[in-house]
C-alpha cells in the first residue's frame, strides 16, 4: 500500500508540474496569439497564478501543522509578513547605507537574504513555539491569533528600519548571475518550482516517521504520548517548518511586488489562509494549491462577472457571495475540494464496478 501511495504521488507531482509548465509556456511562447490569460476569459491572469504559487507554499506549511499535527494556527500571516521584511530589509537597506560594500549589491545577496530570512523565522517559532503548543484548544488560537498582530504592529512601526506604515520599496528583483528573473513569466516558473519542491518535502514529511508522529498526535495526544512520541519536540517541529515555509513564502512575494508594507500581512490574511486550507483540505498536502486557486477564482469570478450577470453593483454584493459559496463549499465538500473530489470518484467507480459486475479494491 505504502509503495503504491509513493508510485501514485510520483505521478501526481509529474502531471501536475506538466501541466504548470504548459500553461506558463502557453504565456511564453504564445500560440495562435493567445495569452495564458485568453485561456480563462482574462479572469485569472498570470499574476494571479504566481500570487497563487506564493500563497500555496503558505498553506502546505499550515496544512501539516493543522491538517496534520492539529494545532490551529491564526497567526500564520506574521511568519509570512517575518520573511517578507527580512528580504526587505536586508537587500534595501544595506544597498542604501552602504552596509556590506561590494556584497550587497551581488546578484547572490538577495538569495543569501531570503536564507537568512527562513533562519531566523524558524528560530523565532522555535521559540514561542515551545510555550504556545502547551495551550490547547482556543486558547492556542488565541495565542497564535495574538502572535500574528504583534508582528503585524512592529512591522508598522520603526520607519527607518521597516518603512513604518508606508513600507519598503525599490527590492530588486532575483537574479542568478546576469539572468534577471524577470518579467513576469520567468518568476512564474521560479515560483511554481518553488512550489512544486514544496509539495515534494510535504508529502515526503507525511509519509515518514515524523509524520505518523504528527496524525498521531492529531488523533489523540495523550496517547501518542504513552507510545513513545516526544509529543513537545513533534509540535514545535512542525510549527517551525511552517513558519520556514510561510517565510519561503513570504520573501517571494517581496521581490514579486518589489515592496512590502504591513497591509498585506493583517488578521484578514491569516483568516483565509485558514480558509484556503480548509477548502482546499487540511488533511491533504495536495488540497494547497486547488484550496488557494478556488478562492482566488471565486473572487476573481465574482469581482469581474458578477455586474454583468446579475447586473448590480457594489463590494457588499461579492463579499455576501463569496461567503455564501464558501459556506456551500463546506457543506458540500467538508473535507476539502481535493479530498472530497478523491473519494466522489472513488464512489463512482465503485458504482460502475457493481453495475457492470467488476470487483474493484
Amino acid at each position: 500500500m505504502k509503495r503504491i501511495r509513493s508510485h501514485g504521488n510520483a505521478i501526481g507531482v509529474v502531471l501536475f508540474a506538466a501541466v504548470i509548465a504548459a500553461l506558463g509556456a502557453v504565456d511564453v511562447f504564445r500560440p495562435f496569439g493567445l495569452r495564458f490569460s485568453d485561456l480563462t476569459g482574462r479572469i485569472v491572469t498570470m499574476d494571479t497564478m504566481i500570487r497563487i504559487g506564493i500563497l500555496t507554499i503558505v498553506v502546505v506549511g499550515l496544512n501539516l501543522l493543522m491538517g496534520y499535527a492539529g494545532q490551529i494556527s491564526l497567526g500564520q500571516a506574521g511568519f509570512y509578513a517575518l520573511g517578507a521584511y527580512a528580504s526587505g530589509i536586508l537587500t534595501t537597506l544595506a544597498a542604501r547605507h552602504g552596509i556590506l560594500p561590494g556584497i550587497a549589491d551581488t546578484w547572490w545577496w538577495a538569495w543569501l537574504a531570503m536564507i537568512a530570512g527562513m533562519i531566523l523565522t524558524g528560530g523565532f517559532a522555535y521559540l514561542v513555539g515551545r510555550p504556545i503548543l502547551r495551550l490547547k484548544g482556543n486558547y492556542l488560537a488565541m495565542a497564535t491569533l495574538g502572535l500574528g498582530f504583534i508582528i503585524n504592529i512592529v512591522s508598522g512601526e520603526f520607519p527607518g528600519l521597516t518603512g513604518g506604515n508606508d513600507g519598503l520599496t525599490e527590492i530588486p528583483r532575483l537574479r542568478i548571475g546576469g539572468f534577471a528573473l524577470w518579467p513576469m513569466q520567468r518568476y512564474y516558473f521560479l515560483v511554481w518550482g518553488m512550489a512544486i519542491l514544496v509539495i515534494v518535502v510535504a508529502v515526503n514529511i507525511v509519509n515518514s516517521r515524523v509524520g505518523r508522529a504528527l496524525r498521531a498526535i492529531h488523533t489523540n495526544e495523550t496517547a501518542a504520548g504513552t507510545s513513545g512520541v516526544d509529543t513537545e519536540r513533534v509540535k514545535v517541529q512542525a510549527l517551525v517548518i511552517s513558519a520556514v515555509l510561510a517565510s519561503l513564502a513570504g520573501s517571494l512575494y517581496a521581490h514579486f511586488q518589489s515592496a512590502v508594507s504591513p497591509n498585506p500581512f493583517g488578521f484578514t490574511v491569516s483568516v483565509q489562509l485558514v480558509t484556503m486550507a480548509a477548502v482546499g483540505g487540511l488533511s491533504s498536502i495536495w488540497g494547497a494549491p486547488f484550496g488557494v486557486a478556488t478562492l482566488f477564482v471565486i473572487s476573481d469570478l465574482l469581482q469581474s462577472r458578477m455586474e454583468n450577470v446579475l447586473h448590480i453593483q457594489g463590494g457588499g454584493y461579492e463579499m455576501i457571495l463569496y461567503g455564501i459559496l464558501l459556506v456551500l463549499i463546506m457543506i458540500f465538500l467538508p473535507a476539502g475540494v481535493t479530498t472530497s473530489g478523491v473519494e466522489w470518484v472513488r464512489r463512482l467507480r465503485r458504482r460502475w464496478a457493481r453495475s457492470s459486475g467488476v470487483e474493484t479494491v
